[in-house]
């Protein structure tokens, strides 16, 4: 018996171990080569391992929210029982190109492949939809992601023409089938398991955290238990920013896309910057080095159905409103749909954070670690103030946010984002460098 053992491969610089979060496959399943197996994650990254070779699982190295170190055996194939089925498959694919004289001129490239398990390559639509024999269970093969999309739309994935390898749906899959008529009703959905008129009386659930969930509990456990955060609390009139923006719209929305109030926020963070270089700068307090960054790296906090990611706006300092907020959306998007890529998530110097309408009045946001300042912006309100004596109106909105005291100094973080209030408030700032 001839026994493949395929180990965790190391993906990227200094990752040492990762954390398993979805299996593809079971004990028993027949795969094929690229087929994915597993779906890993590392710094808030998903990262699919594909099979390398043909065969049946033999075993499996790890439970789902089990953390492995690179190299350790993941997944173990026996090739024996997919070499015994090759050569009938190869004599069927014979026959029927002795009977198909156009599929003679075109010989396999994989003779080993079972007629049952094809691999098309063209991308002429509608594709047929791939076998339910890809995976064991007639479980339809897709990434995480795809699924809670499905899910949202109320698509069932077997009704899904599949492009990826070994029959995996993809995301442009679920498009395509947008585009030819839509999801099914997601009502079904709703009424498929009833739930019950009340809970019962001292019922428990316990729910396993793993994956994301768990890298987020982790990395904000280690950040307020690590660093003495520092809160500064500042309101901000953005009367004439929301002026601003509302006349910019007006006149180059169509040509350029709309502007929201992060990219004029990450501006003023910009321009503050340099004046207060302790606050765009990551701290090694192992090592008690503190790195200041002459680029800013804008993390952009970004809810998603999977829990919270920041995507990085890398040198916000160059470009302009209009492709800061063509990034931003781009970024949110792949973060929110599970495309985003480790570099796209990794790497941000300072964080602007923001619930948006639900900002609430004040808030305290944890710090990314290893950065040492994060600000959060809390949602806008009109609300009564007094200006040259009289009382008016004014669009109104705080800034709420933390800072490590062990390098960035109350009065220095007080004075940084004055400087961002002022520039918000004298929005003629935001274009003079």
């Amino acid at each position: 018996m001839s026994k493949h053992v395929i180990k965790m491969p190391d993906l990227g610089e200094g990752i040492a171990e990762v954390e398993l979060v979805a299996w593809h496959v079971k004990v028993g399943d027949t795969v094929v080569e690229d087929q994915v197996l597993a779906d890993v994650m590392t710094d808030k990254a998903t990262v699919e391992i594909p099979s390398s070779v043909a065969g049946t699982v033999a075993s499996l190295g790890g439970e789902v929210g089990e953390v492995l170190a690179v190299g350790a055996e993941l997944i173990s194939i026996d090739t024996e029982t997919e070499a015994a089925a090759a050569p009938p498959a190869a004599a069927n694919r014979q026959s029927a190109a002795a009977a198909t004289p156009a599929a003679a001129a075109k010989p396999s490239a994989k003779p080993t492949t079972p007629d049952a398990l094809p691999t098309p390559k063209a991308a002429a639509p509608p594709a047929p939809r791939q076998p339910a024999a890809l995976t064991a269970g007639n479980r339809v093969t897709a990434s995480p992601a795809v699924r809670a999309r499905a899910w949202d739309l109320g698509i069932e994935l077997q009704d899904v023409a599949a492009s990826g390898t070994a029959g995996r749906v993809m995301q442009v899959d679920l498009d395509a089938y947008l585009e030819r008529g839509g999801p099914r009703t997601a009502a079904p959905r709703a009424t498929a398991a009833p739930r019950a008129a009340s809970p019962t009386p001292g019922a428990t659930q316990q729910i396993k955290i793993i994956g994301l969930r768990r890298r987020i509990a982790q990395k904000m456990q280690d950040s307020k238990r690590r660093i003495p955060h520092y809160a500064y609390v500042e309101e901000v009139d953005v009367t004439e920013l929301e002026a601003l923006r509302a006349q910019l719209n007006l006149r180059f929305a169509e040509q350029r896309g709309r502007l929201t109030l992060l990219p004029l926020l990450i501006r003023a963070i910009v321009l503050a910057v340099p004046e207060f270089p302790m606050v765009n700068a990551w701290f090694d307090d192992e090592a008690g080095v503190l790195t200041q960054h002459e680029s800013v790296h804008m993390g952009v906090a970004t809810q998603t159905e999977a829990g919270l990611m920041v995507p990085v706006l890398r040198d916000a300092q160059q470009g302009d409103l209009w492709s800061h907020a063509t990034e931003i959306g781009r970024l949110a998007d792949a973060a929110r749909n599970g495309k985003a890529v480790r570099d796209e998530l990794t790497g941000s110097t300072i964080t602007l954070t923001s619930l948006g309408k639900l900002g609430g009045i004040v808030s305290t946001p944890v710090i990314n670690s290893p950065e040492v300042a994060i600000v959060g912006v809390n949602k806008m309100l009109q609300r009564p103030v007094v200006r040259d004596g009289a009382i008016t109106v004014r669009q109104m909105m705080n800034l709420s946010s933390s800072f490590d005291h062990r390098v960035v100094d109350g009065a220095k973080a007080a004075a940084f984002i004055q400087r961002i209030r002022e520039t918000l408030e004298n929005p003629a700032l935001l274009f003079i460098d």
